[in-house]
């Protein structure tokens, strides 16, 4: 009879042990979100602020002290900012987690499948070529980097499933590697044909959280909600695909099937979060790493506490991007780089003394 390594069931009281982290990523992520909303170019006087974020919560109403010009800042432009930066690191961190349970590998990150060379052709095609903002009261640039993503992840997907090797991961990855390099080809085609948009090209490439609205957020909670949900269901059998595609057929995990969704689920929060803050990198790799770290390698645990920490760090990375180079702003791609290119370093020389 055949039975899950150590690493793939539960000890006694592991879960509850878990408890502690997760209470702790959870306070970590609000005060960062508060103090999310405390930074930025208006000067706001902290008192005000946090009356007014008590205000905003139901059956409450206090008087915060704030101008309508002051509350308008912060209802209107930080709060859909720093909630945006916490729903878009979230999403890349549960994505993140997702792409390394389906690959066995830490180093795989939401973009493996193509997903960054779809958005990025998708949003330079629309920069360069419309002259349209909006589609049905949509913005044309995050609708076409939202169905750009999906479709490099299916074109990848399509590809390696339909390559006859046995082993679907490495197929799926050097899948991967050839739509990403033929989209990433075809958008510098068109960025030397439409050299007057390079800028904005560039600008959305290396990301930005300053533009997001409220209804931006409305309009991608559900695809992150459905997203997010999927993918925490899925912990448990990511759990028992890491012994193997036919050890798990044997346990009755059809290892197809849990990747087929998984990758669809990772991929869908991943075009949601590239749909309304360009391009992040890292944050996808770093998170999920270090919460595996922490909390041990049962996705039981890595899927929910990447959620938190996931927010928690891009919320924080975006105060470092506010506040960097006053009074001017760095795109937030830039700062996730400078801190996630020397973990990934740590990540790879772990790697070869690590087994996950």
């Amino acid at each position: 009879m055949t039975t899950l390594p150590a690493r793939a069931l539960p000890r006694p009281g592991e879960n509850r042990r878990a408890y502690p982290w997760y209470a702790a990523a959870a306070l970590a992520l609000v005060g960062a979100v508060v103090a999310g909303m405390l930074v930025g170019a208006a000067d706001l006087p902290p008192r005000g602020v946090l009356l007014a974020l008590v205000d905003e919560l139901p059956f409450v109403d206090i008087d915060h002290g704030l101008s309508p010009v002051q509350h308008s800042v912060l209802v209107e432009i930080r709060m859909p900012r720093v909630f945006g930066a916490a729903l878009v690191g979230a999403l890349l961190a549960v994505a993140g987690a997702g792409y390394q349970g389906v690959f066995r590998n830490p180093m795989a990150d939401p973009y493996l499948l193509g997903a960054a060379a779809g958005a990025g052709l998708g949003a330079t095609l629309v920069i360069g070529y419309s002259d349209a903002e909006e589609v049905a009261g949509i913005g044309i640039v995050p609708l076409a980097a939202f169905v750009g993503a999906i479709a490099g992840v299916l074109m990848a997907y399509g590809l390696g499933t339909t390559a006859g090797r046995a082993d679907g991961t490495t197929t799926l990855v050097l899948a991967g590697v050839a739509v990403s390099s033929f989209l990433s080809a075809a958008q510098t085609f068109v960025q030397q044909a439409q050299v007057d948009e390079l800028r904005r090209i560039y600008s959305w490439i290396l990301g930005s959280l300053a533009s997001i609205t409220w209804d931006e957020l409305v309009l991608v909670l559900p695809y992150a909600a459905v997203s997010t949900f999927v993918l925490l269901l899925h912990g448990r059998l990511l759990d028992v695909m890491t012994v193997g595609d036919e050890e798990a057929a044997v346990l009755g995990v059809s290892a197809a099937r849990v990747r087929f969704v998984v990758l669809l689920a990772a991929s869908l929060a991943t075009a949601t979060a590239v749909a309304i803050s360009g391009l992040i990198g890292f944050l996808g790799i770093v998170v999920p790493h270090a919460v595996r770290r922490l909390t041990g390698g049962s996705y039981r645990r890595i899927l929910p506490m990447s959620v938190l920490v996931g927010g928690t760090f891009l919320v924080l990375a975006d105060i470092i991007a506010r506040t960097a180079a006053a009074p001017g702003e760095l795109p937030i791609g830039v700062v996730t780089a400078f801190i996630g290119a020397p973990f990934f370093v740590i990540v790879l020389r772990a790697t070869r003394r690590v087994d996950m």
